[in-house]
């Protein structure tokens, strides 16, 4: 099970031991002196380095407190409390900050504090639900930038620092370490209710540096102080009982750059839609249906006037390829669209009642809500 570290007010008991970094060698008998020296010095460059990324770009990583309306608190209507605590990552000089769209969802005011205690009242330029990612602004004189990177360029085991607004800890942010764990994956979000899904997030960076609640929309930074992704997720349960260790989840800077661009330049960040819903294809849904496709999704509905009705589809049709991908599980769709645009066609391979057939489908724009 994946968790949302953001928005919303957790309560935790925690003890947390920061260790210094130590050799998997060290006190081993047959280990030179001259590798011991070599260890001791590769150590302390790694000590000096995360140093250095901390003092860096932690300034430019600010608190995100999301205020809500809370109706008959005062006469008039009611006040602002807080509802949650996120972080954010100024990355440009004209004060846009970079964050999960979780992290602001819902909020009637934003304020922002920065590390040197000033604080400021934050606009939404732009949410995207869909990639759980938002841009907020704020005006001040000599605000601290961070440096955004080529997530692209990362390899597994590679050394990454994450910086966040840990369980609102007063102080400032806080600083973890780890590596990068994985890269390529795809993970999907909880829903906004309990025990409904969210959107499926690609091209997602793993890493094992501790993330916690207050992490999201926080820095996941390479040893050269660069911004190479934003911390979302962390997975919670492995199975009941069984706790996950170490395997949280950001966003590439890859990903997350071209949609901030977008929400700074337009207000919106454009999708491909089809206009259906859908589930994954079981056994006894195809014995039901009387098809013979073993994988795919089975549509549920259809939206009027959407792009699917306008290619013909139906409620029962099993899509079991597009663009020639077999659809293997319920996020295929998804990451296949997700490198499209509105306006491209994609080909379809949909069963139905025991025939198949091939669709053009030309996408549309989500629309928004």
């Amino acid at each position: 099970m994946l968790t949302r570290r953001g928005a919303r007010a957790v309560v935790v008991t925690a003890m947390v031991s920061l260790v210094g970094l130590t050799t998997a060698c060290s006190g081993v008998s047959a280990t030179t002196p001259t590798a011991q020296a070599q260890t001791t010095a590769s150590s302390s460059d790694l000590r000096s380095a995360i140093r250095e990324v901390a003092q860096q770009v932690r300034p430019a990583i600010v608190q995100i407190t999301n205020l809500q309306q809370q109706p008959g608190a005062l006469i008039g209507g009611g006040a602002s409390v807080p509802s949650g605590v996120g972080s954010g990552v100024i990355y440009d000089n004209q004060g846009h900050i970079l964050t999960n769209n979780h992290v602001v969802a819902g909020a009637t005011k934003l304020q922002v504090s920065l590390t040197d205690r000033r604080s400021f009242s934050a606009t939404l330029v732009g949410a995207d639900p869909q990639t759980d990612l938002a841009v907020v602004q704020i005006q001040g004189d000599n605000l601290p930038m961070a440096q955004l990177g080529d997530s692209t360029q990362l390899q597994v085991g590679d050394w990454v620092v994450a910086i966040g607004n840990a369980l609102a800890l007063p102080g400032g942010p806080t600083v973890t370490q780890g590596v990068v764990s994985a890269l390529g994956r795809t993970v999907q979000e909880p829903g906004d209710q309990p025990n409904t899904a969210g959107p499926f997030l690609f091209n997602a960076v793993q890493t094992d540096a501790p993330i916690n609640p207050g992490n999201s929309g926080g820095a996941l930074v390479n040893l050269d102080g660069q911004v190479i992704g934003i911390n979302t997720l962390v997975a919670g349960q492995a199975e009941p009982g069984v706790q996950a260790q170490g395997i949280g989840f950001a966003i590439a800077i890859s990903t997350a750059k071209p949609i901030a661009d977008e929400l700074v330049s337009t207000g919106r960040a454009t999708h491909p839609f089809v206009g259906i819903q859908y589930g994954l294809l079981t056994p006894s849904l195809a014995a039901q249906l009387g098809i013979s496709a073993q994988g795919g999704i089975v549509i549920g509905a259809v939206q009027p006037g959407s792009p699917a009705a306008t290619a013909g589809l139906q409620p029962g049709d099993v899509i079991t390829a597009i663009d020639g991908q077999q659809i293997a599980d319920e996020s295929t769709l998804a990451q296949v669209l997700s490198t499209h645009k509105p306006g491209d066609t994609v080909s379809l391979s949909v069963e139905r009642g025991g025939s198949q057939q091939n669709v053009q489908l030309t996408l549309g724009d989500t629309p928004q809500t």
